[in-house]
């Protein structure tokens, strides 16, 4: 039997409610030489009855005692015959467009190891929170792959549900990892410390839904603290040798720099612009207004997440002649 072009991998527990219309998304789309693997991760509802009711043979479904998100996943792929993977989950919708476009832009671009969508996030009961509204607008806007490695470390820069992976590179970087970390931002960080490329295509062709179950919500794994240890840990491999300077000495900014000291970063400095803060000594290092940074060679992460201050802060550097990744990291 000849295999598929595209594998996709739905892990799904105890939905329900949502996997017909997820599944029933998948079946819709105008590029059909896929397989779809449904990963039952033990459900105790009638989640797997209502995939194996659409009675599809492109359908296979894998019952787990509830293995979580990567194992799954890892499952999911040594079951995967296509040379691409697709990711899906199951209370999700896909447009019917997006594996047609997503296969385009991989023929496209065979540097490119991956390719996500943009992002419609939506509520059932209300409409989602603005900052999450924002997050998905930011998602759809790294539509080059260097936008998104510029961004790599701000937020996880991809939707993972949308994404178009190929197989072989996901399979020689070891795939899923399952840690005490978002195991899909911990993957695009990998992906583009190993050299790879992605991008975002400029349409939306995924509704993404909110939810107060949902596991980025839910799971420990998906909290602030654990994006700041996994950010600590790929920066300290990057900057191990090089002094830094924070600017932001913000929450976000002083939790960073305990991080990058204990994983052997030496962090020379913080930068802020509140008059109360100037002066100071954090973590016994002084704080400076930006006027008075000087030309040393010291790395600048910017750590300030305020509306339009990523924007200003750039802006900033870029009038004194600083690069962007050479010189500068926004990092919040």
């Amino acid at each position: 039997m000849t295999a598929p072009r595209i594998s996709v991998l739905l892990p799904a527990k105890n939905a329900e409610g949502t996997i017909e219309l997820a599944v029933r998304s998948v079946l819709a789309q105008t590029f059909d030489d896929f397989e779809l693997i449904a990963i039952n991760d033990g459900s105790t509802d009638s989640t797997r009855e209502k995939i194996e009711a659409l009675n599809d043979p492109r359908i296979r479904v894998l019952t787990t005692t509830g293995l979580g998100i990567p194992h799954a996943l890892n499952l999911g792929l040594s079951e995967a015959r296509g040379e691409l993977i697709a990711r899906m989950d199951g209370d999700d919708e896909s447009l019917p467009t997006r594996f047609e476009l997503s296969v385009k832009a991989l023929d496209e671009n065979p540097s490119w190891v991956g390719v996500g969508t943009g992002v419609e996030i939506f509520r059932d009961e209300q409409p989602p929170s603005p900052n999450f509204h924002a997050y998905g607008q930011w998602l759809s806007s790294l539509t080059t792959p260097e936008l998104l490695f510029r961004d790599r470390f701000i937020e996880s820069p991809l939707c993972h549900p949308t994404m178009l992976l190929r197989a072989q590179p996901l399979r020689e970087l070891g795939a899923w990892r399952d840690g005490d970390f978002p195991e899909d931002w911990e993957l695009w960080l990998r992906f583009l410390e190993a050299g790879q490329r992605m991008s975002c295509l400029p349409h939306m062709l995924h509704r993404w839904r909110d939810s107060d179950t949902r596991a980025t919500r839910k799971d420990v794994r998906y909290s602030l603290d654990k994006h700041l240890t996994l950010k600590a840990d790929y920066l300290a491999r990057l900057f191990a040798k090089v002094p830094l300077t924070l600017w932001g000495a913000t929450d976000t900014g002083r939790e960073l720099s305990k991080r990058l000291t204990a994983r052997g970063c030496t962090i020379v400095r913080f930068i802020e612009l509140n008059p109360r803060k100037l002066g100071q000594t954090i973590h016994g290092v002084p704080v400076l207004h930006p006027n008075e940074l000087p030309d040393d060679g010291s790395h600048i992460l910017s750590c300030v997440a305020a509306k339009g201050a990523r924007d200003e802060i750039r802006s900033w550097m870029t009038r004194r002649g600083k690069e962007e990744l050479k010189d500068f990291t926004c990092v919040a």
